[in-house]
């Protein structure tokens, strides 16, 4: 075949030319300059959440929540230059419950990846006993949409966190703080309770029941506190364990004729259990019950139900997002994805879009994240800019306004009330009232 060799040398020479073209248009960088990079950053978005077994009603809400804030970080082009990518721990143990253990070794885990900015969680106040001594030292963000014991963060005496409640030097280590939460603490929650069933409902003679955990005891002997500056009578306060069986405990609870018995601990740990079984001692069959935001769960008002049994109340240490005008498009499109709202479903949310907000504050400001999983020496550097960015939050969300203070706790100190109520057809839970403290 007869070849054009001038052809062929001049298709040779054009193709350098050809291939500058493309480089000064960008080509493979999106067009938009050469700063851009030819791929995206990945920053993770950690979770360490109760999401399966007995807790699965507790923390898949939180945890979707956050999941929806990181998605719509991505679709929305949040950070330019940035992916981020969600990764979901799971604290449930063999147990079928959460556990501190494997709370503690989802932190370290997460940790151990450069990529990983920050941690959502964890929900259970103690498994972030277990938690917070790693992340402050690391050093790396955990913000909580749920924990509400006082003495993970506080150590006032006006608090009841002295002496061996003193927890602050053990879980803060290095004196700096790295731990946030946006529900405020039990020291209010208990209050709102006691003062709700006390005042409102008339209910003097109360018997309290608290099962064992950090969470538990802390709402308890808040709830106790405020019940006895009230002038209502306290009948008895029992520790129990989780069991299958408590008969006995409420055959004896019956005997001191209570007007109301408040129950701090959570659905799994014994809420669920005592008040099924109440329906069955004589004395206790419309005996009302009440409890902390460990008992709000999807679960419990499936399991309880509203056809038999005293009224059911509860309290959540947070806004009720329905009440919040600004909330209704997240709403919408969370039942749409997710089905109901649970307790802390808002929660989660918003800790995310606070996290994602403090990457983003961080890297305008200079901060450097690391370019793969394996650079934890860069990752120490702008895991504490992003503890820095969280807190100076301020910021608006759909559970109110939050921001922090010196301790790491969110300054909105709104408890919101619920009843055990048929809602929509089936068992949930209706607001009732809240109470927003000083």
């Amino acid at each position: 075949m007869k070849r054009s060799w001038s052809r062929i040398f001049a298709l040779v020479l054009g193709i350098p030319l050809m291939l500058a073209l493309l480089a000064a248009c960008g080509a493979g960088t999106g067009g938009t300059g050469g700063n851009t990079p030819t791929s995206n950053i990945i920053i993770k978005i950690g979770t360490d959440l109760p999401v399966s077994g007995a807790d699965a009603g507790s923390g898949k809400p939180a945890e979707n929540g956050a999941h929806m804030a990181v998605d719509e970080a991505n679709a929305s082009n949040f950070l330019p230059g940035y992916t981020f990518v969600f990764d979901p721990k799971d604290d449930v143990g063999a147990n079928g419950t959460h556990d501190p253990t494997v709370g503690a070794a989802n932190v370290t885990s997460l940790i151990g990846d450069a990529e990983v900015a920050g941690i959502i969680g964890p929900f259970n106040s103690s498994v972030a006993t277990a938690e917070m001594p790693i992340a402050n030292q690391a050093p790396i963000a955990l913000i909580s949409p749920s924990n509400t014991n006082t003495c993970l963060t506080q150590d006032a005496p006006a608090t009841g966190c002295t002496g061996k409640n003193d927890l602050v030097p053990t879980l803060r280590p290095t004196g700096k703080v790295t731990y946030f939460r946006i529900a405020t603490t039990d020291n209010h929650q208990g209050p709102v309770m006691a003062d709700y069933l006390y005042k409102t409902l008339n209910l003097h003679n109360v018997y309290v029941i608290d099962d064992t955990e950090t969470y538990g005891v802390g709402l308890a002997n808040a709830f106790i506190q405020e019940w006895n500056t009230l002038g209502g009578k306290v009948l008895g306060h029992d520790s129990i364990k989780s069991t299958t069986d408590y008969t006995g405990e409420l055959t004896k609870v019956a005997a001191t004729h209570p007007d109301v018995i408040y129950y701090a601990g959570v659905d799994s740990t014994g809420g669920t259990q005592i008040r099924k079984q109440m329906v069955g001692v004589p004395g206790l069959s419309k005996t009302p019950f009440a409890g902390g935001d460990g008992i709000q769960t999807s679960p419990f008002a499936t399991a309880i139900g509203t056809s038999s049994g005293g009224p059911v109340y509860s309290t959540v240490a947070a806004v009720d997002a329905t009440k919040v005008p600004s909330a209704a498009s997240f709403i919408q499109k969370y039942q749409a994805k997710y089905g109901p709202l649970g307790a802390y479903s808002a929660g989660g949310y918003d800790c995310a879009k606070i996290l994602l907000n403090a990457i983003k504050a961080a890297i305008q400001a200079g901060a450097k994240p690391p370019t793969n999983s394996a650079d934890l020496a860069t990752a120490r550097t702008f895991r504490q800019a992003v503890i820095d960015q969280i807190a100076k939050t301020n910021y608006n969300g759909v559970t109110g306004h939050q921001s922090f203070d010196a301790n790491g706790d969110t300054t909105n100190k709104t408890i919101s009330i619920y009843q055990l109520a048929d809602v929509s057809g089936s068992p949930g839970w209706k607001y009732v009232t809240a109470e927003t403290l000083p």
